[in-house]
C-alpha cells in the first residue's frame, strides 16, 4: 500500500462521485490513517497513472527478466563488501558482524542430503535447538496420532498462491501490459454465516485494474448461488437441474456512495433501488447515493479506500463484506496471463456436513417434520435418504418435507 510523500497533495476525505478524474495530479494518493485502519478515498486509475509516471524511465515497470549480463557478479571482493554493507544496514549491526554472518550462513555453506539419507530422521548428536523442537513435536504426533489440519490448510493455501506464479500466456496477446495495477480483494462469508463472518475471508482473489467489475462478480463462489429452490419430497427425481444463479442474476457492489448493479441480462433487477428510496424518504444523513451499471466500470474507475469494508449483494439478500487490502504494480514474478484473472490465491477450508445415518458421505438432502429422523432439520446423503423414505417402487413413506442441500464444503 502506498503512503504519502512530501509535496504530494492528499485527499480531503470522502469522494462525492464515481466519475473518473482527469490525470491532473490532485488528491489521488492514499494516506494511511491509523485510527480508522484504512486509507482515505482515492481514484484508482489516477493513482496508478501517477505511480507509473514516477517510475517510468528507470526500468521498474519491465516484466522481462534481466539478462545474465546485467546480474551482479558473485564472488568478488567488491561485491562481498557491498553485500556486507547492505546486511549491516538492514540488520543494524556492524560490518564485522555482517561479515561473520556471511561466512557462517552463506550459500556456499548449504549442502544437499545424500541419496541414502532420510530428511525425516533427526540426528541424535545435533545440538541445534530447532531440531530438538522438531523431534519432540514428531514424537508427540506419533503418540497422540494427531492430524495436523491447520498445517494442511496452510500448505493448500500456499499451493494455490504459487501455482500461477510467473506463469506466462501461450498467446502473446494475453500478456498483461507493463504498469498494470493488481488489487487484492478479500471476500468474507455471507453475513448470515455467523461462525466466520467477522474475521475469516473465505476467498482472496487478485484482480487487474483494467478488469470490469462483472468479472469479479462472476468469479465469486457462494453456496447460495448453487441452491435449488422448492420442496421435492413427493418427486425427488424431478428436482430441477438449474440453480439459483441461473434464475436470479441480479447483484450489486457498493463502493463509496455508488451502487454498481449487474444489468447484463433482461431479467436483472435493480436491488439497490429499495435502499436508495429508503435513504431519500427522509434526511438520514447518508448523502446522495448513485446507481450505475456494473458492466460499464473497471476497477481503475473506482474511488476506494484500502482496508475499508464494502458490500457485495446477490440472491436478493445474500450479503458479503468485501475488503480491498492491497494495490500494487504487476511485476515479472506475478501471473502474466490475463485470462487467469481474477486469480484465486487463498480459500478457506470448511468441514463438510456428513449424512446423519451413514456418517460417511456428504449430505445431499435436508428434511423437516420428518417422523423417520432423530433431528429437525436432518441431513442425508442421497442413498440413505431414498432407502429410509421411499419403498422399492419409489413411493413416499410417511410425512416429511425434503429440500435439496448444497454443502458449503463443496468449494474445498
Amino acid at each position: 500500500m502506498a503512503e504519502s510523500n512530501s509535496g504530494v497533495p492528499m485527499c480531503s476525505g470522502e469522494s462525492s462521485g464515481q466519475v473518473p478524474l482527469p490525470n491532473s495530479g490532485g488528491c489521488n494518493f492514499p494516506e494511511y490513517e491509523v485510527p480508522e485502519l484504512n486509507t482515505r478515498a482515492f481514484h484508482v486509475g489516477t493513482f496508478g497513472e501517477q505511480w507509473r509516471g514516477r517510475l517510468r524511465g528507470h526500468g521498474d515497470l519491465s516484466l522481462k527478466e534481466p539478462p545474465a549480463s546485467e546480474l551482479p557478479e558473485r564472488g568478488g571482493v567488491a561485491d562481498s563488501a557491498w553485500e556486507d554493507a547492505a546486511v549491516a544496514r538492514d540488520l543494524g549491526c556492524s560490518m564485522e558482524a555482517a561479515a561473520e554472518l556471511r561466512a557462517v550462513c552463506g550459500l556456499d555453506k548449504l549442502k544437499c542430503l545424500e541419496e541414502e539419507e532420510d530428511p525425516e530422521v533427526i540426528p541424535e548428536n545435533s545440538d541445534l535447538v530447532t531440531l530438538g523442537v522438531r523431534k519432540r513435536l514428531l514424537e508427540h504426533r506419533e503418540e497422540t496420532i494427531t492430524i495436523d489440519r491447520v498445517c494442511r490448510q496452510e500448505t493448500f493455501a500456499y499451493e494455490m498462491e504459487s501455482r500461477a506464479m510467473g506463469k506466462k500466456p501461450e498467446n502473446p496477446a494475453d500478456m498483461i501490459e507493463e504498469g498494470e495495477l493488481i488489487l487484492s480483494v478479500n471476500i468474507l462469508y455471507p453475513v448470515i454465516f455467523h461462525k466466520h463472518k467477522e474475521h475469516k475471508p473465505y476467498q482472496t482473489v487478485l484482480v487487474l485494474g483494467s478488469q470490469k467489475l462483472t468479472e469479479l462478480r462472476d468469479s465469486i463462489c457462494c453456496v447460495s448461488d448453487l441452491q435449488i429452490g422448492g420442496e421435492f419430497s413427493s418427486t425427488p427425481d424431478q428436482a430441477p437441474e438449474h440453480i439459483s444463479k441461473d434464475l436470479y442474476k441480479s447483484a450489486f457492489f457498493y463502493f463509496e456512495g455508488t451502487f454498481y448493479n449487474d444489468k447484463r441480462y433482461p431479467e436483472c433487477r435493480d436491488l439497490s433501488s429499495t435502499i436508495i428510496e429508503w435513504s431519500e424518504s427522509h434526511d438520514r444523513g447518508y448523502g446522495k447515493f448513485q446507481a450505475v451499471k456494473m458492466e460499464d466500470f473497471t476497477f481503475n474507475d473506482l474511488h476506494i479506500k484500502l482496508g475499508f469494508p464494502y458490500l457485495y449483494c446477490h440472491q436478493g439478500d445474500c450479503e458479503h463484506v468485501i475488503v480491498i487490502t492491497d494495490i500494487r504494480l504487476v511485476h515479472c514474478d506475478d501471473c502474466l496471463d490475463r485470462k487467469l484473472y481474477p486469480l484465486l490465491i487463498k480459500k478457506h477450508w470448511l468441514w463438510t456436513r456428513k449424512c446423519f445415518v451413514c456418517k460417511m458421505y456428504t449430505a445431499r438432502w435436508v428434511t423437516n417434520n420428518d417422523s423417520f429422523a432423530p433431528d429437525d432439520p436432518c441431513f442425508f446423503c442421497d442413498v440413505c435418504f431414498r432407502m429410509l423414505h421411499y419403498d422399492s417402487e419409489g413411493n413416499k413413506l410417511g410425512e416429511f418435507l425434503a429440500y435439496p442441500y448444497v454443502d458449503p464444503g463443496t468449494f474445498n
